[in-house]
């Protein structure tokens, strides 16, 4: 049965087992919630098997939602609320959620490094990739809600690797770069508020193997979609955009009916709307 993990608990030593709110979804966790449009969340991924909602939580603090695959070990898409970065650099840790190794241990994400130094003889990559999926891949870490589009300290916890999917390094870091940055412009000139979804879909049979083992799947596409609305909350901007995740490094913009479009070929149940009312201006 899927279930939801609020990545939020009490701060504390890891090694104390502290029970972490499980709740049944995204509904039932209001500081959740309000990472979707109007609290509308998408039907898209719902019905799929091995999905897991994630409220992130760092540093005792809810900073985006993400709905996550713990069979291709992707994202299906992550939910956020775009803010005007106020700098800092990049995280060099890399989390991970300890609530996907077991449930009863504390929801905040954690430096998977510093607890697998911890916990050396539990694996805690049975639902969730870890660090060392990517090392040598030939893929980047690449964000979904990405870093660029906070202010510290949500820029430091877009770092759990439930927020990353295998990408293309020359897309990553060229057109699809490029294309954030030009978000990062649209939204401070013309947005009150804009939410956002950022996800992947997952390839067929491309995978990041290790020691002969699947580990991550490789995303055929990348996807994102925004609804931007005014001081009183009403819509008055939309758009989303695709890109093959291969060395093509072409982002293709596209209206958010034609994303829902797009995504429904990849999908056995119906897509349905992105954002309540599909931010209809």
């Amino acid at each position: 049965m899927d279930i939801s993990i609020t990545l939020c608990v009490l701060i504390g030593m890891f090694l104390v087992p502290t029970k972490g709110e499980v709740v049944a979804n995204f509904w039932e966790s209001p500081e959740c919630l309000k990472f979707f449009y109007k609290e509308k969340v998408p039907e898209l991924g719902a019905t799929f098997p091995d999905v897991v909602p994630l409220c992130q939580c760092f540093l005792n603090t809810y900073h985006f939602a993400t709905l996550y695959n713990t069979y291709y070990r992707t994202a299906v898409y992550s939910a956020y609320i775009f803010e005007p970065s106020n700098g800092g650099g990049r995280e060099t840790r890399w989390f991970v959620e300890p609530q996907l190794v077991d449930p009863s241990w504390p929801g905040e994400m954690i430096d998977g490094y510093k607890l697998s130094q911890q916990i050396p003889d539990i694996y805690l990559g049975e639902k969730q990739a870890l660090n060392e999926d990517y090392a040598n891949s030939g893929f980047d870490r690449g964000h979904l809600n990405p870093n660029g589009h906070h202010a510290v300290l949500s820029r430091n916890a877009t770092f759990t690797l439930t927020n990353v999917v295998p990408q293309n390094p020359t897309l990553n870091q060229n057109a699809w770069r490029i294309h954030e940055s030009e978000m990062t412009d649209l939204f401070n000139t013309n947005c009150h508020q804009a939410y956002v979804l950022v996800g992947a879909i997952p390839s067929s049979n491309n995978w990041i193997i290790k020691n002969n083992v699947r580990r991550v799947n490789i995303p055929e596409y990348i996807w994102n979609a925004y609804c931007c609305v005014d001081q009183n909350g009403r819509p008055i901007l939309s758009g989303a955009t695709t890109a093959l995740n291969t060395e093509l490094n072409v982002v293709v913009e596209r209206t958010l009916k034609d994303l829902v479009d797009f995504l429904q070929q990849y999908s056995d149940a119906p897509v349905g709307e992105l954002f309540s009312g599909q931010c209809r201006t």
